[in-house]
């Protein structure tokens, strides 16, 4: 089973490389399913029905979120929605909207359990997503899922890893979201399972991680608030290519995404 995993998704230049690229990728890549971070796919933070949709409709299967998915008020009855394709990171508090997990099938069959879950170093203090992940993990074993993908939500480079480590074996991927630089780390660890730190960000790469560098510059040279906007300029397509064993939920391969796609 081959899985394309698309970072970040930055406001409509990245909304614009997802619906560009995706078809293409599937065909030139045999690509059986599609999973996207879209929390950031509405003006750079948040996500709204109207984006999902979009995304959706551009042969994605699934999409995770993180941090910014109450952004927008307007996601929150879409959460809700019986079989919704958006996931939030499901160590929010239990009663929070929407769910953590899903699998997601290709045409013939084959099962892939996704689970989404947000780190706590420098991100808010949740639920513990390493408990969290154990217990999702049984309910996808459950569901029948043996191939596993977990969207790593965080910001540090040290949390990730250790979440990688402690699902080695036990699930067929962990790939690290939220900063939007791409890492070079790609590789599968002891037990069969692939990572990488970071797959990056699908949006403008002139920009300081997606917004307009003016205003950021100004917020960090004087400390005072500033409107970010997003940017718009050589946008940049990020994410990784991940060959399962649906039969052994042990990853064969990962091949990090990288196109350039100009200014769109």
């Amino acid at each position: 089973m081959k899985v394309l995993f698309l970072g970040d998704v930055f406001g409509k230049p990245g909304r614009q490389a997802v619906v560009r690229c995706v078809p293409r990728l599937i065909v030139g890549q045999g690509i059986d399913l599609v999973v996207v971070n879209g929390e950031n796919a509405a003006g750079g933070a948040g996500i709204t029905p109207d984006a999902a949709e979009e995304l959706l409709a551009a042969e994605v299967d699934l999409l995770t979120s993180g941090n910014h998915i109450w952004a927008k008020r307007e996601i929150i009855p879409y959460l809700e929605r019986p079989g919704a394709r958006l996931l939030r990171p499901a160590n929010y508090p239990p009663g929070s909207p929407g769910r953590g997990r899903a699998v997601i099938e290709t045409p013939d069959g084959r099962k892939l359990g996704v689970l989404n879950v947000e780190g706590r170093v420098f991100m808010k203090n949740l639920d513990d997503p390493f408990r969290t992940a154990e217990a999702e993990l049984a309910a996808l074993r459950a569901a029948g899922a043996v191939a596993v993908l977990v969207d790593m939500h965080c910001e540090a480079t040290s949390e990730k890893a250790a979440m990688a480590v402690f699902l080695d074996g036990r699930v067929s991927a962990v790939v690290g979201t939220h900063t939007h630089v791409q890492t070079s780390d790609e590789r599968i660890l002891p037990g069969g399972t692939a990572f990488i730190t970071d797959v990056g960000m699908c949006g403008p790469n002139d920009s300081i991680i997606g917004m307009k560098k003016e205003p950021v510059l100004e917020r960090f040279l004087t400390q005072r608030p500033s409107a970010f906007e997003p940017a718009r300029g050589d946008v940049w397509l990020q994410g990784a290519i991940l060959d399962l064993d649906e039969e052994s939920g042990k990853a064969r391969a990962i091949v990090r995404v990288q196109e350039r796609l100009g200014d769109l």
